[in-house]
């Protein structure tokens, strides 16, 4: 049994009740918004938490969750706009950090340099160079750090990763990984913020650009300039399963094509996007469409196909199948039941491992090399051509124009945390 499957059953059944006797987690969530609660949510079906203190720039966020949590627990939360203030509670032992990716470096560090564990939602930063001023910290520090690729936590990857490692499919020849589905882009009129909303600050160390509903709350995923794509905000979760799947580490060359084809002038990523990732098993191929008609199989339009000498094997949240060779061979397929609440197992996996003093399933290292997998991809595509990456130097090769990709100048007064 791996350390996942063993923690994760360890704390969600047979020390329910050793846990209600232990003293509670105390913890602190920055950015209190939807996947903030969502997370909060997810610990609290876990046990053994008491959350003291949220931070967020809308205060209208802060009130709302402060009464959710004030229904599951004694007492408000205490509330705080700045990410500093909560981490100078004495009250706390791990933070949740849900904000967007270009929030996440700054906060995570500074949670290193407190000391107190962490669950950081994924992507792990926004660029490369900060993904690495991330590990330095962590390092530093010794702390427990989970990173949210809740797919991690799925039994039907589990079981397709080790029927894969078994050999019976053959050798593993190609890859493809593909979740498709319609965006709905919101209004992108410049328009003034929300008056419970600190534009500027939310804005942080990115750029700042005028606000719209477009680019706001939830929606920041399809902006470049906050979110970088459905590859960088949701494909990543598959692509880390992918990596996690075949034991890999960073691609060596990365091309990736694209464009936007439906939401020209509404968004600034693609809706239609090709990556193809060249690792040292075999290439792996992304690839997504926002747009268009209804699926002609749905069932396969998130998730992740693994081309087999002798059988191929498809793998997604609740489900994998084998198809074999042959005219008339039957599927084999497996649904995973009861279906497993992947995000409460993820965050039951953190809470033994805070516990315990260990590291949790996905540490800051491998969460920066999925990271920076799907960033590559990215780079590609807005260079127009092939990467060549180099995991010694980290770095580009042969090419300043897309090395210089891998950070992004912070918006002054904020400083980037990199340091070469």
């Amino acid at each position: 049994m791996d350390p996942l499957t063993r923690r994760t059953f360890l704390s969600t059944y047979a020390a329910t009740a050793a846990m209600a006797q232990e003293p509670k987690i105390r913890l602190g969530i920055i950015g209190c918004g939807w996947y903030g609660l969502v997370d909060w949510g997810a610990a609290v079906k876990t046990g053994g938490v008491e959350v003291t203190g949220i931070c967020d720039v809308d205060t209208a966020h802060l009130a709302e969750a402060a009464a959710a949590i004030e229904k599951q627990q004694p007492g408000k939360p205490k509330q705080f706009k700045k990410y500093e203030d909560l981490l100078a509670m004495r009250e706390l032992d791990a933070v949740i950090i849900a904000t967007p990716p270009h929030w996440h470096a700054l906060p995570f560090i500074a949670a290193c340099r407190r000391g107190v564990a962490i669950y950081e939602e994924k992507p792990l930063s926004y660029d490369v160079r900060e993904g690495q001023a991330m590990i330095a910290a962590q390092k530093k520090a010794g702390n427990s750090v989970q990173i949210g690729f809740q797919r991690r936590a799925s039994e039907a990857v589990r079981q397709a990763r080790d029927y894969i490692r078994s050999g019976t499919p053959g050798r593993i020849v190609q890859v493809d990984v593909r979740i498709h589905y319609t965006a709905a882009p919101l209004d992108n009129r410049p328009q003034d913020p929300p008056s419970t909303l600190d534009w500027d600050t939310w804005c942080g160390p990115g750029p700042k650009l005028p606000y719209s509903p477009n680019i706001g709350h939830k929606a920041w995923r399809l902006e470049e300039a906050y979110g970088n794509g459905h590859l960088v905000d949701w494909g990543i979760h598959l692509i880390d399963a992918t990596r996690y799947i075949l034991g890999e580490g960073i691609p060596k060359r990365v091309t990736a094509v694209g464009g936007l084809y439906e939401y020209k002038g509404r968004i600034t990523t693609p809706d239609t996007l090709t990556a193809h990732f060249e690792f040292d098993t075999c290439p792996v191929v992304w690839r997504h469409r926002l747009w268009g008609a209804v699926e002609y199989a749905p069932e396969v339009s998130n998730g992740i196909f693994f081309y087999g000498e002798q059988e191929t094997v498809f793998v997604t949240d609740q489900r994998w199948m084998v198809i074999p060779k042959g005219r008339g061979a039957q599927k084999k397929i497996t649904d995973i039941q009861p279906p497993t609440d992947l995000g409460q197992r993820h965050m039951a996996d953190f809470l033994a491992a805070v516990r315990a003093k260990a590291q949790p399933a996905v540490s800051t290292e491998d969460g920066w090399r999925s990271t920076t997998t799907v960033q590559l991809a990215m780079i590609s595509y807005k260079t127009g051509r092939t990467v060549a990456f180099d995991p010694n130097t980290v770095s580009i090769v042969n090419d300043e124009a897309a090395n210089k990709l891998l950070m992004r100048p912070y918006r002054a007064p904020y400083k980037h945390p990199y340091q070469a």
